[in-house]
C-alpha cells in the first residue's frame, strides 16, 4: 500500500528559501511494511538507525494476525522538510488527544505540552528527555503511534509550538481581563527536529493503544522471553566480595529459607575496573570455573558487572585499539561496536573467560552518562559515525552483541543495562539506574510499557523497616526481583522485624511464576507488555472521565488479569482505580468494586493486588528457585469471580531457544458455572514441552 501526499509552497517563500539549503518533500511515499504499519524516509536514508543498531527482525506473521486499520493520520496535516541539514517533521494533534511514550520518563505519563530533548543520559531528576531510554516513539490516545528512527539527539515539541498558519489555532486571550488565560496556548501539532539530513518515520495503527504497542513491539522482534531462573530473586553482592564471600552469601540465603536464582558480581570480580580488563582477579577469584560450577550445583547462576571501556592492562587492549574512538572513558578505550572485527575480538575474549565456564549473563553499566563521564561529542570513531550517533546507539549495540553470544550457544540470558533505545523489545535486558525515588520508580515501570523496554525498581537500602518492605513488595511485582547490595551490603533480612513479610512476598512471586512466565510469553509472541500502564487497559477512557478522579498513577497491570497498586512509606491507605467490570481482592477473593475508585487499607504485610472477574491465575507451591526442565510440578489454579474464565498457560524448557523449533506448549484452562457448580477443564498442550502434572488443584474465589 502506498499513500502519496503533496504540499503547496508559496512563490515568495521559495525566493526566501533560495538563500538556504531547503527541501520540501512534495510526495513522500508511505509504504505499508507490515499490517497497518507504514514507513517513509524523509530526506536522505541514514546508514545506521536505531532499529538497524538493534538488529530488529519484525514478526510479520504475528502482526498480520492483528486487525487491519486504515492510515490513522490526516495526510494534509503532516509536513516534512529538510533545512540546512536538519529534518523538520510535523504531525497533527486533536484537542482531546493525549501523548504517551517519548522515552523512559520517571515523573509524568501524558507528555502533551512538554518539550523533550531525547538524549541518552543518566536520569537527572527531571522529565526533560535526557534519560536511559530516550525512545523517539509516541502513542496517541486516539489509537496510533509514531516512531522517528533516527540516531541523533531529537527535540520533540509535543503540542507546544503554535504556528501562525495553525489548522486549529488557539483562542486569543487577554491576560489583563481573562481569568482563564493560559501561559501556554493550545497547539495542534507534534513538531520534531532531527539534526540530520534525513530520517525514517513509521506510523503504527491501532485501533487501541494496546494494539499500537503490540505492533511496535512485534515490529521490533517481539518481547524477550527470559529464562525461568531470570524471573526468580537475585542479589547483587558488594563490590570487593571474594569467591568465598559469594558462597557464604548463597549459604545465608539457604539458611534463611529465602529465594535465590542468580547472584550478581560487581566490579571487583575483574583484575581492573573503571576501565575494565574483563578478566578474573586471581586473588579474589583463584578458580572462577570452580566457583561457577559450585554455584550451579546449588542452583544459582552468576551475572557479571561490566562497563565496556577497555583497560590498558587488558590482554585484548592492543588488538582492540585500532577499532576504538579518539577519546577514552576512565582511561579506557571506547570500542566502535558498529564494526564486525571488534565484535569478533570481544566475542572470543568473553567466550574464553566467561561463557565457556558457565557465566549466565551481564550487567552493562556506565553507557548512559553523565556528559562529563562519557566520550565528548567531539570524539571520532573509525566507522565514521559521529559521537552523538554512537551515544544514542551504544546501549543497543552492546545489548545486541552480548545477546547474540548466548543465542549462539542456545542459552537464554537475562541481565541489566543502563542505556537503551528504540528497537530493544527483543533484548534480554532490564534497565536500572542509581536514582532512588520509590514513586518515580513505579512511574518508570508504567512508562516502560509504552516504549518497548523493561525497567526494574530495584532495592538497595532503606531508612526504615517499613520502607524496606514496601520497596521489596514493588520489586517482586516487576520484571526483575532484585536487591542490589553492591554498596550497602544489605540482605533481605536486614530489617528483622519485617523479614518474614519480605520472605512471604518473594515466595509469592515464585508461586506466580507460571502466570508471570506466560505473561512474558505473550510479550514474546503477541507484543503485549507483561507489565503495562492502565492507559493500555480496556475501559481506561471511561474511568479517566470521572469528574472527581485524580490522575491515575502508581498502579499497573501484571499479565492479563492482576492489577498491582504498590504502597509507599508513610501511607496506610491509598486510592485505586478499577476499570469497568467486577474486581476481586487477590488474597481473599472479596469483591472490591466495578469501574470506580476504591480506597484500600491493606496493612503493612500486603501489596494491594486485584483480579478481574473471570480471572484464572495458575500458581505453584512456594519454592526458593525456579523450576528446572526435568521437574514435574503441580498447579494450583485460582479462579476469581462468577464470570466464566479461560486462560492459556505457556510452558517450555525454560532455559533454551528450542521453543523456536516448536518445543513449547499452550495449555487451556477453563471454568464456568453449570447449575450452580463450577465445571473446570484443563487441556495440556505439547506434552514434550509441558512441565506440569495434568492433575490441577482448583480454588475458587468469589
Amino acid at each position: 500500500m502506498s499513500i502519496k501526499v503533496s504540499y503547496k509552497v508559496k512563490p515568495q517563500l521559495l525566493i526566501f528559501l533560495s538563500t538556504i539549503s531547503f527541501s520540501v518533500f512534495a510526495q513522500p511515499e508511505w509504504r505499508e511494511v507490515a499490517n497497518s504499519v507504514w514507513k517513509t524516509t524523509i530526506g536522505n536514508q541514514q546508514s545506521l538507525t536505531l532499529l538497524s543498531a538493534a538488529g530488529v527482525v519484525p514478526k510479520l506473521d504475528a502482526i498480520a494476525g492483528l486487525d487491519k486499520v486504515p492510515f490513522p493520520l490526516e495526510l494534509e496535516k503532516m509536513n516534512f522538510a529538510v533545512v540546512d541539514g536538519k529534518s523538520y517533521l510535523r504531525f497533527p494533534l486533536e484537542r482531546d488527544e493525549e501523548i504517551y511514550g517519548l522515552g523512559l520518563q520517571f515523573q509524568t505519563h501524558n507528555q502533551r505540552g512538554r518539550i523533550l530533548n531525547l538524549h541518552v543520559d543518566h536520569y537527572g531528576g527531571k522529565d526533560n528527555g535526557r534519560t536511559h531510554a530516550p525512545v523517539p516513539f509516541y502513542i496517541s490516545s486516539r489509537g496510533y503511534g509514531v516512531l522517528i528512527d533516527a540516531p541523533q539527539y531529537i527535540t520533540v515539541y509535543a503540542g507546544t509550538g503554535v504556528r501562525v498558519a495553525a489548522d486549529d489555532p488557539p483562542i486569543v486571550q487577554d491576560r489583563n481581563t481573562d481569568t482563564l488565560w493560559q501561559p501556554q496556548p493550545y497547539s495542534d501539532a507534534v513538531e520534531i527536529l532531527v539534526p540530520a539530513e534525513g530520517s525514517d518515520v513509521y506510523v503504527f495503527g491501532g485501533p487501541t493503544m494496546l494494539n499500537v504497542v503490540q505492533r511496535y513491539n512485534l515490529y521490533n522482534g517481539g518481547g524477550y522471553l527470559p529464562p525461568k531462573w531470570g524471573l526468580g530473586f537475585t542479589q547483587r553482592v558488594p563490590t570487593l566480595y571474594t569467591a568465598q564471600d559469594i558462597l557464604r552469601e548463597v549459604q545465608e540465603f539457604a539458611d534463611h529459607d529465602f529465594p535465590l536464582d542468580f547472584i550478581g558480581l560487581e566490579p571487583g570480580w575483574q583484575s581492573m575496573a573503571y576501565p575494565c580488563t574483563f578478566e578474573w582477579d586471581k586473588g579474589r577469584f583463584p578458580d572462577p570455573e570452580g566457583l561457577i560450577t559450585t554455584l550451579a550445583e546449588k542452583g544459582v547462576r552468576a551475572n557479571l558487572w561490566l562497563n565496556p571501556y577497555v583497560s590498558p592492562t587488558a590482554s585484548l587492549y592492543d588488538s582492540i585499539k585500532p577499532f576504538s574512538g579518539t577519546h577514552t572513558v576512565w582511561n579506557g578505550l571506547v570500542v566502535d561496536f558498529t564494526l564486525p572485527k571488534p565484535r569478533d575480538i570481544f566475542r572470543h575474549h568473553f567466550q574464553k573467560y566467561q561463557l565457556d565456564i558457565g557465566v549466565s549473563g551481564f550487567k552493562i553499566d556506565e553507557v548512559d552518562g553523565f556528559d562529563n563521564w562519557l566520550w565528548p561529542d567531539v570524539a571520532r570513531f573509525p566507522s565514521g559515525y559521529s559521537a552523538e550517533v554512537m551515544r544514542q546507539c551504544y546501549g543497543l549495540l552492546l545489548q545486541k552483541m552480548t545477546a547474540d553470544w548466548f543465542y549462539q550457544i542456545n542459552k537464554r540470558t537475562y541481565g541489566l543495562v543502563r542505556a537503551s533505545n528504540a528497537g530493544a523489545s527483543a533484548m534480554p535486558y532490564v534497565i536500572y539506574n542509581d536514582y532512588y525515588s520509590h514513586k518515580d520508580f513505579i512511574t518508570a515501570l508504567i512508562n516502560s510499557s509504552f516504549i518497548g523496554v523493561l525497567w526494574t525498581p530495584e532495592v538497595r537500602a532503606s531508612g526504615s523497616a517499613e520502607e524496606w518492605l514496601r520497596r521489596m513488595q514493588s520489586v517482586c511485582f516487576s520484571p526483575m526481583a532484585m536487591l542490589n547490595a553492591w554498596s550497602s551490603g544489605t540482605k533481605p533480612w536486614t530489617f528483622p522485624e519485617v523479614a518474614n513479610e519480605v520472605r512471604d512476598v518473594a515466595r509469592l512471586r515464585m508461586q506466580l511464576l507460571p502466570y508471570l512466565y506466560t505473561a512474558f510469553a505473550r510479550y514474546q509472541q503477541e507484543g503485549i507488555p507483561p507489565f503495562r500502564a492502565m492507559q493500555l487497559e480496556s475501559g481506561y477512557a471511561s474511568l479517566r472521565g470521572l469528574a472527581d478522579a485524580p490522575s491515575i498513577t502508581y498502579q499497573y497491570m501484571m499479565g492479563e488479569s492482576i492489577l498491582v497498586a504498590p504502597m509507599f512509606t508513610g501511607d496506610s491507605i491509598r486510592r485505586v482505580a478499577l476499570p469497568p467490570g467486577k474486581w476481586y481482592d487477590f488474597y481473599t477473593g472479596a469483591y472490591v468494586g466495578n469501574g470506580d475508585w476504591i480506597t484500600v487499607k491493606p496493612g503493612l504485610d500486603k501489596i494491594p493486588l486485584f483480579v478481574k472477574d473471570g480471572g484464572i491465575i495458575p500458581m505453584i507451591e512456594a519454592r526458593n528457585q525456579a523450576p528446572r526442565p526435568d521437574e514435574k510440578l503441580t498447579l494450583e489454579v485460582r479462579k476469581y469471580g462468577t464470570a466464566p474464565g479461560s486462560y492459556l498457560l505457556y510452558d517450555d524448557d525454560g532455559v533454551s531457544f528450542d521453543y523456536e523449533k516448536g518445543l513449547f506448549s499452550w495449555s487451556e484452562l477453563t471454568a464456568k458455572l453449570e447449575d450452580g457448580k463450577w465445571e473446570c477443564s484443563f487441556n495440556p498442550g505439547n506434552k514434550e514441552a509441558f512441565n506440569y502434572s495434568e492433575k490441577v488443584n482448583w480454588k475458587f474465589f468469589e
